[in-house]
């Protein structure tokens, strides 16, 4: 009796040691996920598909920290009027820029972030102009029962156009498509804006805009 109970109980230990395990690695996962900043899933497709004039890209990975550590990472969250996740936002998450090519003159810019929705993370994929206008925006991932509504171009076209000015202004004019997904709208709106801050803060103010010729 007391050989089988000590193997019960070795066997107990060994499976609570191995349950203790799998968390331990599924939330090292999610927290090696969070920390590492949105790319393209397929920047080749992506770029030609937006852009089919372009003949190329470029990709830069820029961190706020590196750009101008705790000064810029406070003005960016003041910019956006919400604090950053100290996790999936931090200060050294890097930020993956995709400079579009037209022979050796950059046309448009793209880059994408990770943003916290009600039922999992959302990458929002902003393509722009040389002056940081919106000329393309699509979800490259979205967890939601309104996921759809949400992915339909006849929501995500309603961005064009649109400057981080308009964001700040609140001129956007833009209802939720969805029937019970208003925090996804709202986390959709948030992660634009906080798109759009990083282009200009990260991308548009470190480079000159190269004129058409």
């Amino acid at each position: 009796m007391k050989t089988g109970y000590f193997c019960f109980n070795f066997i107990s230990s060994v499976n609570r040691l191995a349950v203790l395990s799998l968390i331990f690695l599924i939330v090292s996962a999610g927290v090696a996920y969070a920390a590492v900043g949105c790319t393209l899933n397929d920047p080749d497709r992506d770029v030609k598909r937006i852009f089919p004039e372009s003949t190329g890209y470029r990709t830069d990975f820029i961190t706020i920290k590196e750009a101008g550590g705790t000064a810029l990472y406070e003005k960016v969250a003041m910019e956006l009027g919400d604090r950053l996740d100290p996790v999936y936002e931090s200060i050294d998450v890097p930020y993956s820029f995709y400079d579009v090519l037209k022979g050796k003159e950059v046309i448009a810019h793209i880059h994408g972030v990770n943003q916290k929705g009600k039922y999992g993370g959302m990458q929002l994929i902003i393509a722009t102009d040389l002056n940081g206008k919106i000329t393309a925006f699509f979800y490259q991932k979205m967890s939601s029962p309104e996921a759809g509504v949400f992915m339909n171009k006849q929501f995500t076209s309603k961005f064009i156009g649109l400057t981080l000015e308009d964001f700040v202004k609140g001129n956007l004019n833009i209802a939720d498509p969805s029937k019970k997904s208003e925090y996804d709208f709202r986390a959709t709106i948030r992660g634009l804006k906080k798109n759009l801050i990083l282009l200009k803060e990260l991308r548009l103010n470190k480079i000159a805009p190269t004129k058409t010729k």
